[in-house]
């Protein structure tokens, strides 16, 4: 063992030193290296206590596998990817730094800017060895591939990092290859924007825009460097952008933009060419580089993408892995990858062993079906399956695996398949599983009060598909009442589920919790055996038809949108749209808006504090029920003299902001509590 590492170590070193200079000296352990800020940094033995405060360096312990040893990092990472014991750390611009300090770290990732309040604590004060501080900071898609590399020899996790990376390339490879079919005529000019009031964009030097290039986009260049730089009208209607995008946050900016007549005289704005992405994709130089530039790639050349000519690589199967279901009439069931137009899709198959009925909320009752599923067309063709329709798409991805329109009755989503939950429940000898995907970060909506939008949202508005997918197996046959009486059963397990997880909607989520997305769908198979006529929610079969049900939603989504029972009080405002840093900031007093973020968030770390909010978003959906809303002022005004007096000791007025006043009552008065409370606590300091 100790040959074959010294050789992949021998290997490894080689390799950096034509590749990576970020890599010091190449024995096993210790590493050497000088990080992004110039400093030296020697790591004798893998980590086992570390925090991350970069989102980004996050991303890569939990993809190379390192997750054991995180045991604190910020609330920009969803809770349900984490290990439970992982403790959130307050934000990336403001991390908590006595619970830093109480956590006892051996190693610290952080940003330059923490470095100088990390450097500042006393660690042997508590009687701890001060951590070693790592600093990696990407400027362009090489630097991060350096990175995740040298993190994985960092935890000796080599080999999990080098097949990220490789996987990285062969995605940027193939987008390579297909622009290079697009002339240089037909090239799009394309920008990220950012900001919030004012729009700015990523510097010349960036690698947000070596990601556009990747995409076969020209980026401006508007002769200024750094991670984000101001735009004037000027640079704005000089490059004229032909496609522009964003992630969740800039589209405050967005609105202000389309606002302003002078500044929505480019073709981007005239032709509708606008596209939002998840903010951890557009953001981040990580480990979904590929997958975002082949996303984007994909939505700003729609029709090329489309072209036949334009495919260049193998269609049709290339991978099977079963997966098991304890059911007899089922001959077998894998997840089935297929090369379609380019990118890998996913299908969850379903073979039976006769022809059985189904009822399918996508295509109605069917008869003489022999296999069912569930399709997953990845980001980079959502664009394209949009454009060219349903039945196109379905006649695309039958024919990539080989059956049967006749005999196959086939659901679809923008969930990967990587993440289907598969739940079980039994009762004597009835059983039941629910097989279900789960995405509701884009279309999430609540049942007469949202809109409801054709198909799936526009690229405009949305980031993309967000569907839940249900397949129903028993092991009994039921009837056609049954079956089709499942459907309800399902579709109340699945709302309460959402209900209980406070999914919000997408259109109107400062009101009302989630009641499904607007393309979900169910398939019910008939199954074999015992008939059983009867699946409502008196019966034993419903029970467990909606508990299985239940169960597979919360695992789903946990799975692809991170999201559980344990995410922070942060997350969950995050996902009611208020975005409480610039909403802190915009309150605070003048000259004190860091001091004032750093009362506010430590307060919102404190349990008490977190579940009093809570409570008050739990409020803000039943305020039509109470009879009286002056108890909400009263539970507000309490808790912010409890806090003042306590830090004071005198009472003061409730903070008034307008910045809160868009908000619903039980949140506005909320969060005018918290600020007031840090208020007292400022006030505290100059006594």
């Amino acid at each position: 063992m100790k040959i074959i590492k010294a050789s992949v170590c021998l290997l490894i070193c080689i390799f950096a030193s034509l590749a990576l200079p970020i890599v010091g000296e190449c024995t096993y352990y210790p590493i050497s290296f000088k990080d992004s800020s110039g400093n030296t940094i020697v790591i004798t033995r893998p980590p086992k206590r570390v925090v991350s405060l970069v989102p980004y360096v996050t991303e890569i312990l939990l993809m190379i596998g390192a997750e054991k040893s995180l045991i604190g990092t910020t609330y920009h990472t969803p809770s349900a990817w984490l290990p439970k014991k992982t403790v959130i750390l307050g934000g990336f611009i403001l991390p908590d730094l006595p619970l830093i300090k109480k956590l006892g770290p051996d190693v610290i990732f952080c940003a330059k800017r923490q470095l100088r309040p990390l450097t500042s604590i006393s660690w042997a004060s508590q009687g701890k060895t001060s951590p070693i501080l790592i600093n990696l900071e990407p400027r362009t898609i090489e630097d991060a591939f350096q990175i995740i590399e040298l993190i994985g020899r960092i935890f000796n996790l080599e080999k999990q990092a080098i097949s990220i990376i490789e996987l990285q390339k062969k995605d940027l490879e193939l987008i390579e290859r297909k622009v290079s079919r697009i002339s240089k005529a037909r090239r799009k000019r394309v920008m990220r924007i950012m900001g919030r009031k004012d729009i700015m964009a990523p510097g010349d030097d960036s690698f947000q825009n070596q990601f556009i290039r990747a995409a076969g986009g020209i980026p401006p260049r508007f002769g200024k460097k750094g991670s984000i730089v101001p735009v004037t009208l000027n640079d704005w209607r000089r490059f004229n952008p032909e496609v522009v995008y964003g992630c969740g946050g800039d589209r405050e900016v967005l609105d202000t933009l389309l606002k302003r007549p002078e500044w929505a005289q480019v073709d981007a704005v005239k032709n509708n060419r606008i596209y939002f992405f998840p903010c951890e994709l557009t953001c981040r130089a990580s480990t979904h580089m590929g997958y975002f530039v082949k996303w984007l790639a994909a939505s700003i050349y729609i029709d090329e993408f489309s072209a036949p000519e334009n495919i260049v690589l193998p269609q049709g199967r290339l991978s099977e892995r079963a997966i098991k279901i304890g059911l007899s009439y089922i001959e077998d069931a894998s997840i089935v990858e297929t090369r379609i137009k380019d990118f890998v899709n996913k299908t969850l198959l379903i073979r039976l062993k006769h022809p059985m009925k189904v009822v399918s909320t996508l295509e109605g009752e069917r008869d003489g079906i022999e296999v069912v599923g569930n399709h997953y067309y990845p980001p980079p063709l959502w664009g394209i399956s949009h454009k060219s329709g349903l039945k196109r798409l379905r006649d695309d991805t039958l024919e990539a695996l080989g059956l049967s329109p006749t005999t196959t009755s086939v659901l679809f989503t923008g969930a990967d398949m990587d993440n289907l939950a598969i739940a079980e429940e039994t009762y004597k000898e009835i059983q039941v599983y629910a097989l279900v995907t789960a995405g509701i970060r884009s279309n999430a909506q609540r049942m007469s009060k949202d809109y409801g939008p054709f198909y799936e949202p526009d690229a405009r508005k949305h980031k993309g598909p967000g569907t839940i997918n249900i397949l129903i197996l028993t092991n009994h046959r039921l009837s056609k009442r049954a079956m089709t009486r499942a459907i309800i059963t399902a579709t109340e397990a699945k709302s309460a589920a959402l209900a209980d997880l406070d999914i919000r909607s997408s259109y109107t989520p400062l009101r009302h919790v989630a009641t499904g997305t607007g393309t979900d769908n169910i398939i019910v198979v008939e199954g074999d055996g015992e008939v059983l006529d009867s699946s409502g929610g008196h019966t034993r079969l419903g029970e467990l038809m909606a508990k299985a049900v239940y169960k597979g939603v919360i695992q789903a989504i946990a799975r692809q949108n991170g999201i559980d029972e344990r995410r922070s009080i942060f997350q969950r405002l995050r996902e009611r749209h208020i975005e409480i840093l610039p909403l802190a900031m915009k309150c605070a007093p003048r000259d004190q808006e860091e001091g004032f973020w750093e009362r506010v968030q430590v307060l919102l770390l404190d349990p008490y504090h977190e579940s009093f909010v809570d409570a008050m978003l739990a409020i803000s959906d039943r305020t039509f029920a109470l009879k009286n809303k002056s108890i909400i002022k009263k539970v507000t005004e309490d808790i912010a003299e409890a806090e003042a007096t306590r830090t004071i000791g005198r009472h003061t007025r409730l903070s008034k902001c307008d910045a809160l006043n868009q908000l619903p009552s039980p949140i506005r008065e909320a969060l005018s509590a918290i600020f007031t409370a840090a208020y007292a606590s400022l006030e505290a300091k100059k006594q």
